[in-house]
């Protein structure tokens, strides 16, 4: 009788839904512990491919936490996560047992552990046509902590753990696999679902409720469901006679909820009258907002002050705007977001940026944190930063990705898409475009055509690309933006000189492209008035010449504001009064800051650092034209005062990069470079250089970075008595070819490296390689294997050699402490280079050495280690050695000490003087922490 009730409720379930639509009705039933999760599910589903199907797919994610090797366990390392990698079996989710009938004929499965589960057909489902699945299954809901979705302690959150048909391939030509990017699986289809519940405990859906635990209604989304003890607040909104509930998965401050409670009208105003829609409900889960909310309003935190950028109450405008125009977008727009990610993202940014034009037109990207006085000044106002407006932030992100050339085409599969590139492409560089196209043909005119667009495609997939099509029907100078984002922008525009003819000025203007793309001019007087021009681009002349009223026009700008998203901003301003007439200016600028387009900023930066003990503190100045963004041309000079010698030295370069957009080479870099050091007492060395480094393209998702280097480096060094009796080097030339492979992912930390050195006296050849594995939580496993051959030596002593506990920073380029120094603490600082030993073992390599280096973690901060090798100097025999001891890692890769235990030598820690055989590292390397900071991230 039990098994008839349930075929009776699930048939009057999907009864009353019309045959045209999917429908799908639930009865799920939450294990006391919220572990477990019994589903009776049973499925109407339709051909909506243009062929017959012999099998039908269906997707079970949940799958997707079951074992280390699934797509989802990847996209996290690749984001610095390990969580899932290391979950334990009781944490991990997986689907434990499934029936699937069909008319009462129970259909066979393959794999249940598959995340594609393909059910074969008796006969052949034409197009429009219909079938009906049973389904019993049971989950073990995975643990909360990997993706947002899960069972916790205190919450239970339920999205893309029932099995449902995948819509956006009916034609099952590929495999989907869950990897936690928000995208649709399941879109227009009618749901009922019931749960049955633990006692006390509450539940919360994006679908309307009907009664107690239970939901139904049509969904262009996909159901999600928060499962907890408490009740979570909602606010209602009334708009123009509709009404529109929003709910929340987590609590609000009181604060914080009378601040929406004043905000949400406005904002649900604002997105209608720009897009139409105004929906019934809206479920902003936890998630969702921290994914979706305002990146950079946040306060600043430094020990123990506490800087505000922005008030609480704009704050919550700021985050909520976001949130709300996307869950709207989300909820109304049907999209395949791997393939058009970009059109729901850059609608997003567009609306935030015509809501912050409106709302916020002259606030400041730092918000209030120029004001901050220390000392009774504001230093902040000696930034540009500090001018920056909040809406110039889209093009500014942009600028910053692009300028490493590191950014990606915005039609980019966005499962490719690395985590900056997100936020700066799929939507501030597509919404920065959709605001520039909204400027040339009208505000209300693209505002209609979105809302024309997203009307006629209600409840059926869109395809952003006919949206674009319209665009160019409805104003030709947006025709350009269908080929656009198929590539890398790197379109240009230049201002490049002016005359004045009368009361004309005839402005000469240049692009790098035969792309129809208008550009926006403005003028400007002393006064401040502005007046704005749109010219066309049209034609095989990549250069126009434009006449407007001279008046009183002090400076003409191109793409003011950072409007269109451009290569390069520094050449869209000239002067048409003053000393800098036809030219930009130069300004002089203390401390590195987001650049100035406008002028041709000089950083002067004070200088004091120590170098060495020789040269001891350095006093200077650095002047150079880098600022916080990276550029093709880029120049350094420090002068310095050594305090350990009383003398002048320093250090100076210049290069130069290409960045092609999209070829196998991410940069080609050429440059020169040279200085001037003490490396012993009274003892000075000058080095200059010509190099030229190759990096490689890469998926900026990939930790993977290759290159190739060549460089001719000149020394010349004084030399004291005793070295010029040994008949030392004095001048010496090195040419050197390299290539370079790391992949710096989480668990396998891999790197490989070879070189070739050469000059009159020697050519040897060096090979490295370095594996780390990280074996369990922050413990790992590192292991380096290293050689190095003489195909010729001649030289006159052993300055060229290979070493074994010690380097011979021939090429002044390790940072030692003590360059000379052979013995006291400066002798102690051990660098990881050549035969790698940490114990003292004396002597060099004039021939061929090869060394193994081992060190596992053991507890906490204690590491063990290990060092083996063999070499051979001429007409010696070959030497075996090896050593071990404890190393305690009070900073990783920076502070790390040595203690030897056993070796070659023996029991060392008898050694009377083993406090000199303690070695340690000390790289002071700020690249370095920023570069590790921003993995996971580009």
């Amino acid at each position: 009788m039990k098994k008839i009730s349930i075929c009776l409720i699930l048939f009057v379930g999907v009864a009353e839904v019309s045959a045209q639509k999917d429908s799908i009705y639930i009865e799920a039933r939450l294990s006391s512990d919220k572990r477990m999760l019994d589903v009776n599910e049973e499925l109407a589903y339709h051909n909506h491919s243009g062929k017959d199907l012999q099998t039908v797919k269906l997707l079970n994610w949940v799958s997707a936490y079951n074992r280390r090797e699934t797509s989802l366990v990847y996209r996290k390392l690749e984001d610095r996560n390990t969580d899932l990698h290391f979950a334990e079996q009781h944490e991990l989710g997986k689907l434990i047992s499934l029936q699937v009938k069909n008319a009462d004929q129970e259909i066979p499965v393959n794999e249940i552990s598959d995340e594609n589960l393909m059910l074969p057909l008796k006969e052949a489902l034409a197009p429009g046509a219909q079938i009906k699945f049973q389904l019993h299954y049971r989950i073990q809901l995975p643990d909360r902590k990997f993706t947002g979705y899960g069972t916790s302690d205190t919450q239970v959150a339920l999205k893309y753990f029932f099995i449902v048909p995948d819509h956006f391939d009916p034609d099952n030509i590929s495999t989907r696999k869950y990897v936690d990017i928000e995208e649709a699986v399941n879109f227009n289809t009618y749901w009922t679902v019931n749960f049955d519940l633990p006692v006390n405990y509450f539940i919360e859906s994006n679908l309307q409720q009907v009664q107690m635990n239970s939901f139904k209604g049509y969904l262009d989304s996909d159901p999600e469901f928060l499962i907890s003890q408490n009740e979570y607040p909602s606010i209602r909104v009334n708009t123009d006679g509709t009404d529109t509930e929003i709910k929340f998965g987590y609590n609000l401050k009181p604060e914080e909820k009378q601040n929406l409670e004043f905000y949400l009208p406005l904002q649900l105003k604002f997105i209608k009258e720009k897009t139409g829609l105004v929906p019934e409900r809206l479920f902003i889960s936890e998630k969702f907002r921290s994914k979706e909310d305002f990146f950079g309003n946040n306060d600043i935190s430094f020990w123990k002050f506490r800087f505000k950028l922005f008030t609480d109450a704009e704050k919550a405008d700021l985050d909520y705007f976001g949130i709300i125009a996307k869950k709207i977008l989300d909820e109304s727009i049907i999209t395949d977001k791997q393939n058009n990610h970009w059109f729901k993202n850059g609608l997003k940014s567009y609306l935030e940026i015509q809501y912050l034009k409106k709302f916020y037109p002259d606030t400041k990207l730092l918000g209030a944190l120029p004001e901050t006085k220390i000392f009774g000044i504001k230093p902040l106002k000696l930034f540009h930063a500090s001018n920056v407006k909040l809406t110039e932030r889209y093009g500014l992100t942009y600028q910053y990705i692009m300028s490493q050339n590191l950014d990606q085409k915005i039609d980019e599969k966005y499962a490719v898409l690395s985590n900056f590139n997100d936020m700066a492409i799929s939507n501030f560089e597509t919404g920065t475009l959709f605001s520039y196209a909204a400027d040339k043909m009208g505000y209300e005119n693209f505002d209609d055509l979105v809302q024309e667009f997203i009307s006629k495609n209600t409840d059926k997939q869109t395809d952003p690309r006919e949206f674009l099509k319209e665009l160019a029907e409805k104003d030709k100078r947006n025709a350009y933006l269908q080929d656009f984002i198929q590539h890398k922008n790197r379109v240009n525009f230049k201002l490049k000189r002016f005359k004045k003819e009368g009361d004309s000025l005839n402005v000469k203007i240049s692009k790098n492209t035969l792309e129809e793309i208008s550009v926006k001019l403005q003028t400007e007087t002393r006064e401040g008035e502005k007046k704005e021009y749109w010219i066309d681009t049209a034609g095989e002349d990549k250069t126009k010449t434009v006449s407007i009223p001279a008046l009183d026009v002090y400076k003409i700008t191109l793409n003011d504001d950072y409007i269109f998203p451009e290569a390069n901003y520094r050449d869209n301003f000239l002067y048409a009064k003053g000393l800098f007439s036809n030219m930009r200016k130069v300004k002089l600028k203390l401390i590195k800051d987001i650049p100035n387009p406008e002028f041709n900023e000089i950083y002067i930066n004070p200088r004091i650092r120590f170098s060495n003990t020789y040269d001891k503190f350095l006093i200077g100045f650095n002047f150079k034209n880098q600022s916080l963004f990276d550029q093709k041309f880029l120049y350094s000079v420090t002068p310095t005062y050594s305090t350990g010698t009383g003398k002048l030295v320093g250090s100076g370069a210049v290069a130069y990069s290409f960045l092609p957009a999209e070829s196998m080479i991410r940069s080609l870099t050429f440059g020169v470079s040279g200085s001037r050091f003490h490396y012993d007492y009274d003892l000075a060395y000058k080095k200059a250089s010509v190099y030229s480094n190759i990096s490689f393209r890469k998926n900026p998702r990939s930790t993977v970075s290759r290159g190739i280097s060549i460089s001719y480096n000149y020394f010349e060094r004084d030399l004291n008595a005793e070295m010029i009796l040994r008949n030392d080097y004095d001048r010496y030339n090195l040419w050197s070819l390299g290539y370079g492979y790391s992949d710096n992912q989480s668990i396998h930390e891999k790197s490989l490296s070879v070189n070739t050195q050469l000059m009159k006296d020697f050519n040897k050849v060096t090979a490295e390689g370095f594996y780390r594995w990280e074996f369990a939580p922050r413990q790992k496993l590192s292991v380096r294997l290293f050689a190095g051959y003489f195909i010729k030596n001649n030289t006159r002593n052993n300055t060229f050699n290979y070493g074994i506990s010690r380097v011979s920073d021939y090429s002044f380029s390790y940072n030692l402490l003590g360059q000379s120094a052979t013995g006291g603490i400066l002798s102690q600082q051990y660098i990881l280079a050549d035969g790698g030993f940490k114990s003292f073992i004396p002597g060099t390599v004039n021939k061929w050495i090869t060394s193994v280096n081992v060190d596992t973690s053991v507890w906490k901060i204690f590491h063990i280690y290990a060092d083996a090798g063999v070499y051979q100097n001429s007409s010696r025999p070959t030497q075996f050695i090896w050593d071990s001891g404890v190393k305690v890692r009070v900073i990783p890769d920076f502070l790390e000490i040595y203690f030897p235990v056993q070796s070659s030598l023996g029991f060392e820690p008898g050694f009377k003087d083993y406090a000199r055989r303690i070695r340690y590292t000390l790289i002071l390397n700020l690249g370095s922490v920023i570069n590790a900071a921003r993995r996971g991230w580009y």
